[in-house]
């Protein structure tokens, strides 16, 4: 499909919409054992169809790279075997989890005879637009799919071959739990015009979540016409205290920075304080100089050889590659006003064995996730032992940090009485 006006795109959207409405009815319904049955039958169906997936991967690379697509952006869409199996034991992760549906937030009596509960509900369906990594696709669906919730999910252009692969796998387990294969669609098409329409399609999706670059969830939030949980950047620092253990400074800054450069956990920034340059020298930046990456140094560190003078626009900057931004602070308040300046909102570690500073950068800092003596890489919902995530958040309402199924709730109130009325 290719070429849509936006009539055709409206009236796609308002197809896969009008469907996904339905399965959300059937899925707010299901018991938690159904909905388990659906993400183990994925799961087991993704390891079965390997060799599809991979042989689809094969086609997206080859069109990535007739797009000139960035070495870590072409990570990001390469599947092997290893990569299949962590999206199937991510589904099964998922399933492991409890069911986030009918928890009991809350209960309390009134003087007026009532009693209260707020319990949780799905949102209903959600519109998930993300670029290059195809195992989004079995995340995203995975953790609508455990909330209760139908997802329409647009991967990006690149990607499509695989997403295709993927879905047919996760029709697979909604077919054998009995519960409703509009519950996880693929908008089938490249064409752009069918993200604007996701955008504007009021009534029939109930938020949107982007998981990609700047430039697409920053189109995300200025054209849509539902609501969004989203992040723009991962503006990722790494502070090295004075008080930082060397030994620990090295390891965590090393795979903050190099473990995958193209995920916006990846640290973009290092800072160091003064403290700890005097008693151990340029063995951070050397470290990652060792390892390959472009270290865009200002002022004294600047002088170490191999680095490259900072510009101003370095600081702030997401690279998603093998480069990172370095400078000299004097001590955690001016880490602090350097970060408060420069992040993104996503993640920030301090190494250090002091508790009291490490207790100053938590309370002064309001980045979504922050961290003491580990890796920013850590910045995954699989990590935080939710079995997957459908994306970072970092506004402030509702959904923040890794967003998985218990995020993708709402509440409503059941309120008892025995006959109660109001005077």
């Amino acid at each position: 499909m290719k070429d849509l006006t936006q009539t055709d795109a409206d009236a796609l959207i308002a197809k896969l919409g009008t469907a996904a409405r339905e399965a959300a009815l059937a899925l707010a319904e299901a018991s938690a054992e159904r909905k388990h049955a659906a993400l183990i039958g994925a799961a087991d169906a993704i390891i079965a169809s390997e060799q599809a997936i991979l042989d689809a991967n094969v086609l997206d690379m080859d069109f990535a790279a007739e797009k000139g697509l960035s070495p870590s952006m072409l990570d990001r869409l390469k599947l092997d075997s290893s990569r299949i199996r962590a999206m199937a034991d991510g589904l099964r992760a998922v399933a492991a989890q409890p069911d986030p549906v009918g928890r009991i937030l809350a209960e309390w009596d009134r003087p007026n005879g009532l009693h209260i509960q707020r319990v949780a509900t799905p949102l209903g369906v959600i519109g998930v637009i993300y670029e290059s990594r195809p195992n989004v696709t079995a995340d995203a669906a995975a953790l609508a799919l455990k909330s209760g919730n139908a997802v329409i999910l647009r991967g990006g252009s690149e990607s499509l071959n695989s997403s295709e692969a993927i879905h047919q796998a996760l029709a697979t387990g909604l077919r054998q739990a009995g519960l409703p294969e509009a519950s996880i669609q693929l908008v089938p098409t490249r064409d752009r015009e069918a993200v604007a329409a996701l955008l504007r399609a009021q009534g029939l999706i109930d938020v949107i979540v982007p998981r990609g670059g700047k430039g697409l969830v920053g189109l995300v939030q200025r054209e849509a016409r539902v609501p969004v949980f989203a992040h723009l950047e991962g503006i990722c620092h790494v502070y090295a205290d004075g008080d930082a253990d060397l030994e620990k400074a090295r390891r965590v800054v090393l795979n903050a920075k190099t473990r995958r450069t193209g995920i916006c956990g990846s640290a973009e920034c290092l800072l160091i304080d003064r403290k700890f340059y005097a008693q151990h020298g340029a063995v951070l930046v050397q470290d990652l100089l060792d390892a390959g990456v472009e270290v865009r140094a200002e002022g004294e560190l600047a002088e170490i050889p191999g680095t490259v003078p900072a510009q101003p626009t370095d600081f702030g900057q997401e690279f998603l590659d093998m480069i990172i931004a370095a400078k000299l602070v004097d001590g955690v308040d001016e880490a602090i006003a350097h970060i408060r300046r420069y992040g993104s909102g996503h993640t920030e570690s301090i190494l250090t064995e002091s508790d009291a500073t490490a207790a100053r950068f938590f309370k002064s800092l309001d980045s979504a996730i922050l961290m003491r003596n580990a890796s920013t890489q850590f910045a995954d919902g699989g990590e935080f032992g939710m079995g997957a995530e459908i994306g970072i958040a970092t506004g402030k309402m509702h959904a923040r940090g890794p967003v998985g199924a218990e995020q993708l709730t709402s509440f409503k109130y059941l309120v008892t009485g025995d006959g109660a009325i109001r005077s």
